[in-house]
């Protein structure tokens, strides 16, 4: 497969990088972002026109919902019928949603297909990529999308990717906050915080942090004949127990602890149970 490929910044050259070869063309506003692709067997193309006009595949990795309805009109210009245009941004799932109605036009497909896994994960050819569209077109991208992803998931019709990518990054960066109150904790308690980091990582590591009580299909309560019920029950007892320790820590050292506050109040019925020992 041919593939087009746009947009060279911190996530879209490593990307490339595992597809660099004679069937790959790459473009980017900045001629020296092209450069080490090319020396990798790339083709450096003129324009964004000329990386589409040839290619069976179109990936795009630009950094918002702006440049990719400009670069995607110009994909669509010149691109031939049949190509399947891929979205990596993480932008609006409206704008992918449209770009695929004016695509149709052409006899074009769009897949909103955004990654995650960071510049770690695209370097190494690890990351996870949500894709949005058809049954059709996510068929012709898995094997390319497998050459920089260690996962590759059909998440529905277009749209879907990017509906799946902020749910993700809502958790991402809402632990992030979490952390930041974890830490306040920490420092106010004299505990090292460059030693907190560490056993967060392993241990995360170990036991996959939140994705970790991902495993229902539904938000749902759950019943208490639920293979899952009793498991979570457990969670729930143990969670509520040190959210409360760590809160009456808190109050001892006059920190204000919000997020802990709201997650005590809301943890049971989070994980599907009706029943609990915190305030919500």
């Amino acid at each position: 497969m041919k593939v087009g490929f746009i947009g060279l910044g911190q996530m879209g050259a490593p990307m490339a990088a595992h597809l660099a070869g004679e069937g790959l063309a790459v473009y980017d506003a900045r001629a020296e972002a092209m450069a080490p692709l090319v020396k990798a067997g790339a083709r450096a193309a003129r324009s964004v026109a000329d990386a589409a006009a040839h290619a069976d595949l179109v990936s795009v990795m630009v950094r918002d919902d702006e440049q990719v309805n400009e670069v995607g009109a110009e994909v669509l210009a010149s691109a031939r019928p049949g190509t399947v245009l891929a979205i990596h941004s993480t932008i609006r799932a409206k704008t992918a949603e449209d770009l695929a109605t004016r695509a149709r036009r052409y006899e074009i497909e769009v897949v909103d297909a955004p990654v995650s896994g960071g510049f770690m994960g695209a370097s190494a050819g690890s990351l996870a990529v949500m894709v949005g569209g058809t049954d059709e077109a996510f068929e012709r991208c898995r094997e390319p999308f497998g050459a920089w992803a260690g996962l590759v998931l059909h998440m529905g019709p277009v749209g879907a990717g990017t509906r799946t990518k902020l749910a993700r990054n809502l958790l991402h960066f809402v632990a992030f906050t979490a952390a930041a109150e974890a830490q306040r904790l920490a420092e106010a308690s004299g505990v090292s915080l460059r030693k907190l980091g560490r056993v967060v990582r392993h241990t995360d590591a170990v036991t996959g942090g939140a994705g970790s009580i991902m495993l229902r299909p539904t938000t749902a309560p759950m019943t208490p004949d639920d293979d899952l019920y009793a498991i979570l029950s457990h969670t729930r007892d143990l969670g509520e127990k040190d959210l409360a320790l760590a809160l009456e820590l808190a109050d001892e050292l006059g920190v204000d602890a919000p997020l802990a506050r709201i997650a005590l109040g809301r943890f049971g019925a989070g994980l599907g149970l009706t029943e609990g020992n915190g305030d919500g």
